[in-house]
C-alpha cells in the first residue's frame, strides 16, 4: 500500500498539471475607438489608417474574454464576422478562415484587423489557462527586453541628446535622416552624414546608435550614405530604400556592410521571406498587429531564428508593445524593441499594459497579456455579433483549411 502510494505521488509529481479549457464559442466582438496615435503625432493630425490603435474586446458564452489592438470600423466588422460563433481555442484555424476567407487574400489593411482579432484570441487563451502569454511560446528566453529610443527628448545638441538617452538606460539611441523638402539628395545626404557622426560622438564608443532612412533616399543615395557612415559602426540602418521592391536589396546589401534592419511597411511572412530565406538583411522590423497578429509572427520568428536574423520590431500602440514583449522575450535570437519615451505612460484607458522601466522592457506574471482595460473611457465603435462568411471554406479531409 505504501509502495503504491508513493508510486502514485511520483507519477503526479512528475506530470505536468495543465488547466482543461473549457466549451467555448465567441458571442460578440466590440471595437471601441481609441485617441489615435496622439502619443505620437500632433492633435491635429488624422491616425494613420494602417497604424490604429483601435481597442479590440472578444467574447465568448464561456464569460472569457480578451483584448486586442487594430483594425479600422469595416475591416474589423468583416474580420469579426467570420469569427462568430467559432471556437476561440482554434487560433490558426481561426487565422485561416479570416485571411482565406474572401475572393482575395487579406491585404495589409486588413491584415492590420486580423491582427487585432488575432492578439485577442491568444489573450483570451493565455487568461483560460491563467498563465502569461509567453509561457505558450515556451516561457522567457531573456530577463528583459533591450529597448532603442524614437523620438527621445531633447537634451540640448544631437550629442548631449544621444548621450542623455544612452544614460537613462536604452540600449541604443535612433535618428532619422535630415529633414528637407524640397528634397535635395545631396546636401540632405550629407547632412544626415554630420548627424550620424555627431550621435556616434554622444553615445560614445560603447554606446549604440541607428538611423531610419525612412525609405526616403534614391538607391544610390542610400547607397552612398551607408558607405559613408560604415565606420560609425551603427546598431542598424532601417529601410534604405522604398519598400516596394524587396529585390533591391540583393543589389544593395554587397554594396555595403552596415547591418540593414527592414519591414514596418510589410504585411504577412510572404512581404519578409525573400529578403530571410537569402539574408540579405538583419533584423526583421516586422510588427503586430501588422503582419495579421502573433500567429503569424510565431512563423516570422521561426524563420528569423532559422536564417540568423533578429527582431527590431516597430512600435504600433499600446497593446501592441505589451504584445511584443511576450513575444520578443520568447525569442532566443537578438532582440530589440522600439519605445517612444512619450508613449511610456498617459493611456489612461489601460490602467494596466506594458512594464517599462530604465529604458526597458520588462516580462510580468499577469495571466494573457497582462492588460486591462476600462472600456467606460472609449466610445464603441462597433458590435458584431452576426455570423457573417461570403464565400464558402472548404476543407481538406482531415479537417484543414484549404482555398476555395
Amino acid at each position: 500500500m505504501q509502495r503504491r502510494t508513493f508510486l502514485t505521488l511520483a507519477a503526479s509529481l512528475a506530470a505536468p498539471s495543465f488547466a482543461a479549457l473549457p466549451k467555448a464559442k465567441i458571442t460578440r466582438v466590440r471595437c471601441y475607438k481609441s485617441p489615435g496615435d496622439a502619443a505620437r503625432r500632433p492633435s491635429k493630425v488624422p491616425p494613420l489608417f494602417n497604424q490604429s490603435t483601435n481597442v479590440v474586446i472578444i467574447e465568448t458564452d464561456a464569460g472569457l474574454s480578451g483584448i486586442g489592438e487594430g483594425g479600422s470600423k469595416d475591416t474589423l466588422e468583416q474580420c469579426a464576422a467570420a469569427l462568430i460563433g467559432r471556437d476561440p481555442f482554434r487560433i490558426e484555424d481561426n487565422w485561416q478562415i479570416v485571411f482565406r476567407g474572401y475572393f482575395y487574400p487579406a491585404g495589409r489593411e486588413k491584415l492590420h484587423a486580423l491582427g487585432a482579432l488575432d492578439m485577442a484570441l491568444w489573450d483570451l487563451k493565455a487568461k483560460a489557462l491563467g498563465v502569461p502569454l509567453y509561457q505558450l511560446f515556451g516561457g522567457a528566453a531573456r530577463e528583459h527586453v533591450e529597448c532603442y529610443a524614437t523620438g527621445y527628448p531633447n537634451k540640448g545638441s544631437l550629442r548631449e541628446t544621444a548621450r542623455a538617452c544612452v544614460e537613462d538606460g536604452y540600449r541604443a539611441f535612433r535618428i532619422g535622416p535630415a529633414d528637407s523638402n524640397p528634397w535635395d539628395r545631396f546636401e540632405t545626404t550629407q547632412r544626415t552624414a554630420q548627424m550620424c557622426r555627431e550621435v556616434r560622438e554622444g553615445v560614445g564608443k560603447d554606446g549604440a546608435w541607428a538611423v531610419d532612412l525612412h525609405t526616403r533616399f534614391d538607391f544610390a543615395d542610400g547607397v552612398r550614405l551607408a558607405k559613408q557612415i560604415e565606420p560609425l559602426a551603427p546598431y542598424f540602418v532601417e529601410d534604405l530604400v522604398r519598400s516596394e521592391n524587396p529585390d533591391l536589396y540583393k543589389v544593395l546589401r554587397p554594396q555595403t556592410s552596415v547591418p540593414i534592419a527592414v519591414g514596418e511597411q510589410f504585411g504577412s511572412k510572404w512581404d519578409l521571406n525573400m529578403l530571410v530565406e537569402n539574408h540579405l538583411i538583419d533584423y526583421a522590423r516586422v510588427t503586430v498587429p501588422n503582419v495579421g497578429g502573433i500567429t503569424e509572427f510565431l512563423k516570422i520568428m521561426a524563420m528569423c531564428e532559422t536564417h540568423s536574423v533578429g527582431l527590431i520590431p516597430h512600435f504600433t500602440g499600446p497593446i501592441s508593445e505589451a504584445a511584443l514583449v511576450h513575444l520578443c522575450g520568447a525569442f532566443s535570437g537578438p532582440a530589440l524593441m522600439e519605445m517612444l519615451p512619450r508613449a511610456t505612460s498617459g493611456f489612461s484607458y489601460l490602467p494596466q499594459c506594458f512594464d517599462f522601466k530604465n529604458g526597458k522592457l520588462w516580462l510580468n506574471d499577469r495571466p494573457g497579456l497582462g492588460v486591462t482595460f476600462d472600456e467606460k473611457q472609449l466610445p464603441l465603435l462597433a458590435e458584431i455579433t452576426e455570423a457573417a462568411q461570403p464565400t464558402p471554406i472548404y476543407r481538406r479531409p482531415d479537417g484543414s483549411v484549404t482555398n476555395w
